[in-house]
């Protein structure tokens, strides 16, 4: 990754990191990193941004930092008390863009910005008022009585949500045991395999975050069964905070995860980033 796309994502993420985040407002944050980071001409895709309602303000911004940094006017000497002053400015922008952006506002608008208008997006079920903690067992929503349509494509997303959440709490379990050594080859292999299947259905469905969070740990499996990973505390507290981030993004909990999320990020770039996907 080039320094113009290292420092614009270092950027957004130091202002997210100052703002008190839910975790739909996590997951945008996630998407504008992922547009940053998959562009072929962050110029020419800050540009469009700025043309589209939605997303122009925070690629105003964004733009001034890529303009800044293409000039070749960088001091390096000076190069931190610079990024500073932008992450500072940008923390403003991006909160007041999370105000009013939802990942699937986001993801419309990115897909009408590139013509995309027929991509199809999941929404997940509002689970704002569901009590207990963020890893609780899932509940069952009731929903009135709609029309056989409507009610067929509800049913399609709570079966989304249930099959994502079903198996996170055996999951954190089995996580919890990995270290005593009390675990067999076979269950780190049915956890790899489970993981990487619903990985597989995430991102069938546009959710990027949720897709990233299942990967890590499906990686994880795989090198924990290779014995090229040692399962220390450090990295399963790691890998249960992909487990959390994905239970909050799920459920829609109002709840800040930013911690989680730059734990499960920080241990996905270091172990998975530098080898092939699962």
């Amino acid at each position: 990754m080039d320094l113009v796309k290292v420092y614009l994502i270092q950027s957004i993420t130091t202002a997210a990191n100052n703002l008190r985040l839910n975790a739909q407002q996590i997951e945008v944050v996630g998407l504008l990193r992922e547009t940053i980071i998959n562009s072929k001409d962050v110029g020419s895709e800050l540009l469009s941004m700025k043309k589209t309602t939605e997303l122009s303000k925070i690629a105003i911004r964004l733009g001034e930092i890529y303009n800044f940094l293409m000039q070749g006017k960088v001091d390096f000497i000076k190069i931190s008390e610079q990024f500073r002053e932008h992450s500072r400015y940008l923390i403003r922008d991006l909160n007041q863009f999370l105000e009013n952006v939802t990942p699937k506002i986001y993801k419309d608008a990115f897909n009408k910005m590139n013509g995309d208008s027929s991509a199809i997006d999941v929404e997940l079920v509002d689970r704002s008022n569901l009590a207990g903690a963020i890893m609780d067992k899932e509940e069952k929503a009731d929903y009135n009585k709609v029309s056989e349509e409507k009610e067929k494509n509800i049913f399609s997303v709570v079966d989304f949500e249930k099959k994502i959440l079903s198996p996170i709490k055996s999951v954190d379990e089995l996580l919890k045991k990995i270290p005593s050594g009390n675990v067999t080859s076979k269950e780190l292999k049915d956890c790899h395999d489970l993981m990487k299947d619903h990985a597989e259905l995430a991102n069938r469905n546009g959710f990027q975050l949720i897709t990233r969070m299942h990967e890590i740990v499906a990686y994880a499996m795989d090198e924990i069964i290779n014995g090229k990973l040692l399962p220390d505390k450090k990295i399963i507290e790691s890998l249960r905070a992909c487990l959390i981030v994905i239970a909050a993004v799920v459920k829609k909990k109002d709840v800040d995860i930013t911690g989680y999320l730059n734990r499960a990020e920080e241990f996905g770039k270091k172990y998975f980033n530098q080898n092939q996907k699962v």
